[in-house]
């Protein structure tokens, strides 16, 4: 696959594997030979994971770009104390997602942990909440 490309254009690598799949030869839209290799079961699985894995590909760098630029970076001391100033005088937690190009999860989060946003008026849910299982394990690795 070549670097650097994230969508299927017609006539890039998505099209060709699926040209092979139906059994047509890419370059000329004629039908393969009868007996080619590319009959073979373990053949076809493969371009067809081929498929897959370039359609996944295209569709992270999708996600990719629609997230915050913010979006997974570190949060900065500066940045977390004009959060927390600007909360405190009544800005929303959508309003501070758009004003520090981050998600509102990651809002309501960064909020909750610096303990001026209670769990129970979150609108977004946590990925990480502690569950006894994950509470023990968690005490294993501290003794």
């Amino acid at each position: 696959m070549v670097q650097g490309r994230t969508n299927m254009r017609e006539g890039s690598e998505g099209q060709v594997l699926r040209a092979l799949i139906q059994g047509i030869d890419p370059s000329t839209g004629e039908q393969l030979p009868a007996g080619t290799v590319l009959q073979r079961t373990e053949v076809l699985r493969a371009l067809l994971a081929g498929v897959a894995a370039l359609e996944e590909s295209a569709a992270r760098a999708r996600r990719r770009e629609r997230r915050p630029r913010n979006a997974g970076r570190p949060w900065t001391e500066a940045e977390e104390a004009a959060l927390a100033a600007a909360f405190r005088e009544g800005a929303s937690p959508q309003e501070l997602a758009s004003r520090h190009d981050r998600s509102l999860t990651a809002i309501e989060s960064r909020l909750e942990r610096l303990g001026l946003l209670d769990p129970a008026e979150r609108r977004t849910r946590s990925r990480f909440v502690e569950t006894a299982d994950t509470g023990s394990r968690a005490a294993r690795r501290n003794q």
